[in-house]
């Protein structure tokens, strides 16, 4: 199987080392790494490097955080575009920030969104430029603006990572042909296993999004790529498939999307 969305860089190197050191040997062919920031980009092409076809990079600015200023935006951009086309994935982690926007509105603060959109805009011309898949945070409503973007931008293939949202967004999504991908809560979480049992089975891959913690039967264990293959038996159940089959549809899926 393929975990299609992880965060390897945020690893503790020990950890990281270990993991890249066994997962072959519990049928994980590959890991696309997705990256935060410029730092968090070059951190994970030097993984990449360390380990060719086992580590497939991406390369982005995560929306949970506060925006770049405009030169480190610059270079960011700069950066990622001089990459060799090949050696690189896709543009991800990208999107808006749904959380950072909840907790200031909790805390009774301002949230000016405009900005982030301003960002995702320009992140996703950039992949449009590239012909490169993107890969997003947006969830809820902030969905509905990214596909406002990806149609401006004329862009197919796009893969919301972790996604729950309204009717309105699913239903959007599905006809853009967009992919989602589910991470180990597909076991505990029942809004998710809804979404597991409507979302065309052709457009959905399995993920961990580590080094996030998981709880259920994941509470108190560090996430391990080795995980998806629990998320890809919840998710059969849905459908009625075997784990056999189960795991060769969404691994044939994430092959498909990033043209493996």
């Amino acid at each position: 199987m393929i975990d299609a969305h992880i965060h390897l860089e945020q690893y503790v190197p020990e950890v990281s080392e270990q993991m890249l050191s066994e997962i072959p040997n519990l049928g994980i062919e590959a890991l696309i790494a997705v990256s935060m920031n410029l730092d968090s980009c070059v951190r994970t092409q030097r993984l990449a490097a360390a380990y060719p076809g086992l580590v497939r990079p991406a390369y982005g600015f995560h929306p949970e955080q506060p925006l770049p200023q405009k030169a480190e935006l610059s270079t960011l951009l700069e950066w990622i575009e001089r990459q060799n086309r090949e050696d690189f994935i896709a543009v991800g982690e990208i999107g808006l920030p749904y959380y950072s926007r909840a907790e200031a509105l909790e805390r009774g603060e301002a949230f000016d969104m405009e900005p982030y959109i301003q960002l995702l805009d320009q992140l996703l011309e950039l992949a449009a430029r590239i012909n490169k898949p993107v890969v997003l945070h947006a969830v809820y409503e902030d969905a509905l603006i990214a596909c406002d973007l990806l149609e401006k931008h004329g862009i197919k293939r796009a893969h919301f990572h972790w996604f729950k949202g309204p009717e309105e967004a699913i239903a959007r999504m599905i006809n853009i042909g967009c992919y989602i991908s589910f991470t180990p809560d597909i076991l505990y979480e029942p809004e998710i296993q809804e979404l597991a049992r409507r979302y065309p089975p052709e457009l959905v891959m399995a993920e961990t999004d580590g080094p996030w913690p998981f709880e259920g039967p994941f509470a108190g264990k560090i996430t391990h790529p080795s995980m998806i293959r629990d998320v890809a038996a919840a998710w059969g159940v849905h459908h009625g498939y075997t784990l056999g089959q189960a795991e060769e549809i969404l691994t044939a899926n994430t092959k498909r999307f990033y043209s493996l």
